[in-house]
């Protein structure tokens, strides 16, 4: 098995690289199993072997090709690699993050022809990898319906893939993010007591992962702002803003957020940023000080079909969670009572959230005994179950064995047109047909209704 990911293995680990490492992990127990990052590999324990290749080194990455017999990545390895184009071996694409809706919001503060550039060459990557892959995993079942919807346009829904597998699983299944079932545990002190301005008995918001322009920190900070106000022990900690992977910039709403804290006044009183980003294993540190987790966005096709994997570290740590209505986890947040989900950008609902979250103890007691139970479904062992079948089952999609993947610019060839029966022959095959389905009555009615038209 060889899994890929763009993202930096290390110490520090964002969302792609934990997902990909998780699903080595999962693998590893019964398969021979190489982890790749096209950008760093740092020199860290692993149960599975790790690699580096970065992206263009063909030659490098066709030795690699060659070894595997299942190739499983996420985000540009196609792109980069004619090995993984051309490749006969079993290809699964890992699609959780709709690449071409995050490019409209992250890609929105360039220039028009920037911003239409970079949302179609991440339609055209994605659309590659739906073209040449056999099996596809998503975050939801919403995401899974939008994806189906792409696979059809490029005509992967078809008799081949449907013929044995009706529901489609067989091509398309849903692995969300997970957790691990180990419980996190506090080993040191990170910030109660020892960031200057957060004491050892404040109320801690905390915002787990990065911070990227799709969300909306501005309204959370100005609810925390108006909160403040009548809590003078509230504290607000954004805990990455320097991506691990060299190649994502700082966004330009780490550095807006940061003003609007200063002009409200609540900038290192209120409101903290982490100048860098938390190693992976001292995360479990943060989240045990915090007492609430939090995650705002505005509303937009990307929050509808996103799947916030920070939304996993409030469940393990078992945080009560306020965040944005629109999403996948806000829908379960409300429906199981894990928290509050509010509306977009609406600062006074969100601080109502807020107070209540830190405030109300047997709202908290209530809200981390549903915790407790609906985080059964989210571990990592059981989420991957779709993935661990389909890799103990491996085969190629049916489509692509036969050679019926069709190029989106080629109309397949239309079948010949069936002859036209006699007029007299359709007639008396219809007058039987309406005869048996209706009797007489319904032959006159017919009769009728013809000659009428026959008549205007």
């Amino acid at each position: 098995m060889l899994v890929i990911s763009g993202d930096p293995i290390g110490v520090k680990l964002a969302g792609p690289a934990i997902r990909a490492w998780s699903i080595a992990e999962a693998l590893c127990a019964r398969h021979e199993v190489t982890l790749m990052s096209l950008t760093r590999i740092e020199d860290i324990p692993a149960p599975f072997a790790l690699v580096q290749v970065s992206d263009g080194q063909d030659a490098e990455f066709a030795v690699w090709e060659k070894w595997a017999d299942i190739i499983i990545f996420q985000g540009h390895a196609m792109e980069f690699f004619e090995a993984l184009q051309t490749t006969t071996k079993i290809v699964v694409a890992d699609i959780y993050d709709p690449m071409h809706l995050e490019q409209l919001e992250q890609a929105r503060e360039f220039p028009i022809d920037v911003w239409d550039k970079r949302v179609r060459i991440a339609t055209v990557v994605l659309n590659q990898q739906l073209a040449r892959s056999d099996f596809f995993v998503c975050a939801s079942d919403r995401q899974r319906l939008f994806f189906l919807g792409q696979l059809a346009a490029l005509g992967r829904i078809n008799p081949a893939n449907y013929a044995d597998d009706p529901d489609l699983t067989g091509l398309i299944d849903v692995v969300p993010f997970g957790l691990s079932r180990t419980a996190p545990i506090h080993e040191r002190d990170v910030l109660k007591g020892q960031r200057p301005g957060i004491a050892p008995d404040d109320k801690l918001l905390l915002w787990s992962g990065g911070l990227y322009n799709w969300f909306d920190p501005k309204t959370l900070i100005i609810a925390v702002s108006l909160l403040s106000a009548s809590h003078d022990n509230v504290r607000l900690f954004f805990q990455g803003t320097k991506h691990p992977h060299p190649g994502v910039p700082e966004m330009a709403i780490v550095a807006e957020s940061k003003e609007l804290a200063a002009s409200l006044g609540v900038l290192e009183t209120s409101v903290f940023f982490n100048d860098s980003w938390v190693d992976y294993a001292d995360r479990q540190n943060y989240l045990t000080e915090a007492d609430v987790g939090v995650s705002t966005h505005r509303a937009h096709i990307e929050t509808t079909m996103s799947f916030r994997t920070r939304i996993l570290d409030y469940l393990w740590a078992g945080l009560p969670m306020v965040v944005t209505e629109g999403d996948v986890f806000a829908e379960l947040i409300a429906a199981e009572r894990l928290g509050i989900a509010v509306p977009a950008e609406d600062p006074s609902a969100l601080a109502a959230a807020l107070q209540r979250a830190l405030f109300d103890d047997e709202f908290i007691a209530e809200t981390r005994a549903n915790i407790a139970r609906v985080r059964d479904r989210f571990y990592w062992d059981r989420v991957l179950e779709p993935l661990v079948h389909f890799v103990d089952t491996a085969h190629r999609a049916p489509d692509r064995v036969l050679g019926r993947v069709l190029s989106v610019d080629r109309m397949p060839d239309r079948p010949a047109p069936a002859k036209p029966r006699g007029r007299i022959r359709g007639a008396i095959g219809a007058l039987l047909f309406h005869l048996r389905d209706g009797g007489p009555k319904a032959v006159l009615t017919r009769a009728v209704a013809r000659l009428r038209r026959g008549i205007r």
